[in-house]
């Protein structure tokens, strides 16, 4: 009897040296699955001035209805063609002397501002506050998290959601040279996003191209619209129409 005793204390004792380890590792669970919305960006609708990083999805029927009151606001219009478009009509690439816009004249250029943005674990070089060298990125286009460094540049590309050829189109060429350089350098209108996405995007509307990734199509289409409404800028009829879709 005193042995099975001896045993029998021994199994309780074994119990409640386990319980506080799975109440932990219950804890950790649930602590990773609340952080998860966050790793993966933030949803545009609490975004409105894109400081905040990333691009998360749209998933609940109130925001989704949101995304579309917001989509129904914007105006529409043909294009205007290509016609004079030059990179240069929007002021040298990635300048950080621009006014109106968050993060400009903070002694960054826009690219590195965008990299911190939405960059974790970054490295500087040497010297340097402010240039990027390496980092992981969640690419909200692909999905995919991505290990990054400078040598691999091209790899991830800071996307202008409203292509700068398609602000041209859509009424940039009649601003003066200081609103053209607003837009090209404005967080709202910039992701860091594969380099392959943005390349097979070149200057289209959602009408003719939107992210690999699904789950941010209707978010892509949100900042899209806040681009376009900030910069009283229309899209075409067809972007419109594909844009409430995203969001149905």
């Amino acid at each position: 009897m005193r042995a099975r005793r001896t045993a029998l204390s021994a199994t309780a004792l074994l119990l409640l040296l386990a319980s506080p380890a799975l109440a932990a590792c219950t804890s950790v669970s649930s602590s990773q699955d609340q952080a998860a919305p966050a790793a993966v960006g933030t949803n545009p609708l609490q975004n409105p001035d894109g400081t905040k990083p990333g691009l998360g999805p749209i998933s609940s029927p109130e925001d989704r209805k949101a995304a579309r009151d917001l989509i129904a606001k914007v105006t529409t219009a043909e294009s205007g063609g290509k016609a004079g478009y030059d990179r240069d009509q929007f002021g040298p690439p990635w300048t950080d002397n621009v006014d109106g816009v968050p993060l400009g004249h903070n002694d960054c250029g826009t690219r590195d501002d965008l990299l911190a943005r939405d960059g974790k674990s970054l490295e500087h070089k040497d010297g340097s506050t402010c240039v990027v060298t390496g980092m992981t990125i969640y690419d909200p286009y692909t999905g995919k998290t991505v290990q990054w460094n400078k040598q691999q540049a091209n790899k991830i590309q800071i996307d202008h959601v409203m292509a700068l050829s398609y602000d041209w189109q859509m009424g940039a060429a009649k601003w003066d040279k200081a609103k053209r350089v607003q837009i090209a350098n404005d967080p709202l209108n910039l992701i860091p996003a594969d380099g392959s996405q943005n390349a097979s995007k070149g200057d289209s509307g959602p009408a003719e191209w939107l992210p690999a990734n699904e789950a941010v199509r209707c978010s892509y289409v949100v900042r899209f619209a806040q681009v376009s409404l900030k910069y009283q800028l229309p899209v075409t009829a067809a972007d419109k129409k594909v844009m409430l879709a995203q969001c149905a």
